[in-house]
């Protein structure tokens, strides 16, 4: 009896452990606000928030993402609420799988972090319509974001369903969850005016609907100039340091700071310099900064037909600190890492003391929050676009490279120079598997193979949708049910035409407001053309070929992506405007009045046969050597799942354009469309000053999109049905899994580099004075297994092509072989012990190294 009373009192402590601890979590707290930060329970906090977009990834990267937040530094996890994800007619409700919202929150919940509810619903985030849903726009008398009371009744009862749907949950702070902010509206102050009498009154509205919800904590508008108290107005851009709220009793507030920006077919890929990030959050809580969001930390995967534009492409990856595929991208996340820890040690001196501001030079500064019992923090800042400099402070001096920010959390030692970047490079590949087929007893030992072909017919498929004369609008036709609308028309053709015997073929012209078209004549593909980023609008000119007698012009229009923002943005139209053939006898003829055939989206995709219940519903034709280069033709395989668990993207470099789907799941669309080789990428980027979208483009002529991610939660075990509608005609047999993997790293550290390690900085001492280090980690389950370069002295270059400079300790490679090889991480401390500091005496030494990890 005994015994059993001990053993049940053992087994009893970590249940008790465990109730005390969740206890704790669901302690209600009150959150305040004054002119300087928000106020939890009287406890002033800064606030250093990631957006983590639940849709745009998959409920089994969402603990290891909110994960890798956490690690990064941030207290919070931000995401939009995407309206037409959940209410897919009014009233019928989901949220499940992708949007599951409130097990996404919940996860954040369980990491300790708090969570920024941006409801909106307008959203636009480069969604699908801005987040609003295409059935709202054909609900008569309803016009998005302005004094329409039809808009405002939808948008209430939305933003209702979820605030009530978070209160049953318990899972704002003041119930004890981790909801501390919640947004109404979005980025509408810039285009308030252009809805005229229908402006203000509504934004005024949409403040007061939210304040009625009565959630326990502040309600905040981004870039809302005219926010009525008590909301809060946010900044959203590259830069927000000199903004200021509208009011001086609201906190300094940014909401999308942008650290990369977005992607469209066709482009170049734009990236942003981690310097300029870290210089960007620095002189915001220099200058008196209290929130800041990073949009996007992750910025995940438009899945299926998620993403807006038009011509977004299916990854938002954003050079986001955590790559599309969950892989922490470094040095980014890592610099950023350590900006926020040098940030967290001057919290206190920042949220309680007014800055003094003393001018070290024209373009220098520095802002110092200190008070008479000895508590200081100070930024330096170099706000020079070219110059370094030495500043003297306080009477001691400090070099700040150009464009940078210095932290002193103590006002004397430097523990972060946002130009200095010490965190390592991640070498990161995507690494070809081919296709590997379902292995049974039948078929054992063979690699071929198998692909199921279905093809689409051109033009009417069943039974016509209807007929008119003259065009219909794309997109109020199809309401964004499917990509595809069917315009189809027949032309008789003359014997006597002479373009029948001379060989001279007709022209095709055709006008349309976008997005893309495939011109068929009697069932075969003449042309194809498209819109692009800057205009959704094109004309299609091709010579074609017409027989005599009649003809069945089919001419295909397809979306990509409807629009997502600005004013009056869901009246924005698609499709054809004008057809017309030149060439005949009696010179141009003028299709547009005709009769025109209509049928709404493809055969496949009406029969539902991507999804595995619907794949019965043709009759497939199998075959191991499937058809190249035919246009609207479906492609099934049963494919092995990779090995391994990196992450995987499809390969999709050898096909057209079209879209894909594992197991039903919904890939996206895919569109390997190159970018000009005209463009221009600048071989290397200058993160000095101001940034903006095509500064730092790379990847000029190639494809803008080349891998779409599949997530390994979508695999099964084995029979994994990969299907494939192309639209204009590829290669299947070269298309490829790859799995993404981090296969080297690279650091470079200088001597001139802080040496105050913020993780054991104390306030009141000088810090913990060391030499600067390398520090080099592989992935987990890999080591260091060889050293490609690796100078101390004066290298140059970047990670992939460093090469040694004039100066150069030959035993470079051997100090890091000795210390680093065979491990999965090591570091390598810039001392007399390791290198020959004597050797160029007069010059500021520095390290670079890379290495491989397997």
């Amino acid at each position: 009896m005994a015994e059993k009373n001990i053993s049940t009192s053992i087994s009893m402590a970590p249940l008790f452990l465990l109730f005390f601890y969740f206890s704790a979590l669901s302690l209600a707290v009150n959150i305040t606000y004054d002119s300087r930060s928000l106020i939890f329970d009287g406890q002033r906090k800064l606030i250093i928030s990631s957006s983590i977009h639940y849709p745009r990834s998959v409920p089994g990267m969402w603990p290891e993402l909110v994960k890798t937040a956490k690690e990064g530094g941030a207290d919070a996890i931000e995401t939009y609420v995407f309206w037409n994800g959940h209410e897919l007619s009014p009233g019928n409700y989901y949220f499940d799988k992708r949007y599951n919202l409130v097990k996404f929150v919940k996860i954040v919940q369980r990491a300790g972090m708090y969570l920024i509810l941006r409801i909106g619903p307008f959203v636009a985030a480069e969604w699908n319509f801005g987040g609003v849903p295409v059935w709202l726009h054909y609900v008569p008398g309803t016009v998005f974001r302005t004094d329409s009371e039809p808009f405002k009744n939808h948008m209430q009862n939305f933003t209702t369903f979820i605030v009530n749907m978070m209160k049953r949950e318990k899972l704002f702070a003041s119930q004890g969850g981790p909801i501390i902010l919640a947004q109404v509206e979005n980025e509408y102050g810039d285009i308030e005016r252009v809805y005229g009498d229908g402006g203000k009154p509504y934004a005024m509205w949409a403040a007061r609907m939210a304040l009625s919800q009565d959630i326990g904590v502040p309600w905040i508008m981004c870039q809302q100039y005219d926010a009525p108290d008590p909301v809060i107005n946010t900044c959203n851009s590259f830069y927000c340091d000199q903004f200021k709220p509208n009011s001086v009793n609201k906190p300094k507030m940014w909401t999308e700071n942008w650290p990369g920006w977005f992607k469209t077919f066709g482009a170049r890929s734009p990236h942003r310099p981690p310097e300029d990030v870290a210089y960007a959050v620095a002189r915001f809580f220099q200058k008196g900064g209290s929130v800041q969001n990073y949009y996007m930390y992750h910025g995940g995967t438009n899945f299926g037909r998620t993403s807006g534009g038009p011509f977004i492409t299916t990854s938002y990856d954003y050079d986001a600190p955590i790559d599309e595929y969950g892989l922490a991208r470094l040095p980014k996340w890592g610099h950023l890492k350590e900006l926020h820890k040098a940030i967290k040690l001057c919290e206190h001196a920042l949220l309680h003391n007014e800055p003094t501001l003393l001018p070290l030079g024209p373009l220098q500064e520095a802002d110092v929050y200190a008070d008479p019992s000895g508590e200081c923090a100070a930024f330096l800042a170099n706000m020079d676009e070219e110059h370094d400099k030495i500043v003297v402070f306080r009477n001691a001096s400090y070099y700040l490279p150009a464009w940078s920010v210095s932290i002193l959390p103590d006002c004397k030692n430097e523990v972060f120079n946002t130009a200095k970047v010490g965190s390592q490079t991640s070498v990161v590949e995507m690494i070809p598997e081919d296709l590997q087929p379902m292995v049974t007893s039948a078929d054992k030992g063979s690699n071929n193979l198998h692909w199921d072909i279905f093809v689409e017919k051109t033009g009417i498929w069943g039974a016509a949708d209807f007929v008119k004369n003259g065009f219909v609008d794309h997109i109020n036709t199809t309401k964004d049910t499917t990509d595809y609308l069917w315009y189809t028309t027949s032309l008789h053709v003359d014997e006597n035409e002479e373009f029948l015997r001379n060989g001279k073929q007709p022209i095709l012209l055709v006008a349309s407001k976008g997005h893309a078209l495939l011109a068929f004549v009697n069932q075969e593909l003449q042309a194809s053309a498209s819109g692009n980023g800057a205009n959704s609008t094109f004309k299609l000119e091709s010579p074609v070929s017409l027989k005599a007698g009649n003809n069945e012009i089919a001419l295909l229009s397809m979306t990509v992506g409807l629009q997502n923002a600005g004013p009056f943005y869901e009246w924005v139209g698609a499709g054809l405007t004008n057809v017309m053939i030149e060439g005949f006898n009696n010179g141009t003829i003028d299709l547009s009045s005709n009769s025109w055939i209509y049928k709404i989206g493809l055969e496949g995709e009406h029969l539902n046969i991507y999804n595995p219940n619907g794949l019965n519903n043709v009759k497939w034709v199998s075959t191991s050597d499937p058809p190249k280069n035919q246009p609207l033709t479906w492609y099934k395989a049963i494919v092995d799942t990779p090995p391994g668990d990196d992450p995987i993207g499809l390969d999709m470099l050898s096909m057209g354009k079209g879209q894909a789907w594992l197991n039903g799941e919904p890939i996206g669309r895919y569109w390997p469309r190159a970018s000009s080789v005209y463009d221009e990428c600048p071989s290397e980027c200058n993160y000095r000053g101001k940034f903006f979208p095509d500064k730092c483009d790379t990847g000029c002529g190639e494809p803008t999109q080349r891998w779409y991610h599949v997530p390994r939660s979508w695999f099964r075990p084995s029979g994994n049905i990969l299907v494939i509608l192309e639209e204009k005609g590829g290669n299947p047999t070269e298309i490829k899994f790859s799995r993404r993997r981090v296969t080297g790293v690279c650091a470079v550290i200088s001597e001139d580099f802080p040496t105050v390690d913020p993780e054991s900085w104390h306030k009141g001492t000088n810090g913990s004075k060391g030499k600067p280090t390398v520090h080099l980690k592989c992935p987990s389950n890999t080591v260091i297994s060889s050293v490609k370069f690796a100078s101390f002295g004066s290298p140059s270059g970047k990670c992939g092509s460093y090469s040694k400079g004039d100066c150069h300790d030959p035993n470079s490679t051997s100090v890091i072989e000795k210390i680093c090889l065979n491990k999965n991480g090591c570091e390598v401390a810039l001392s007399e012990e390791n290198f020959n500091k004597d050797l160029c005496s007069s010059l500021t030494k520095k390290l670079a190294v890379e290495a491989v990890c397997s």
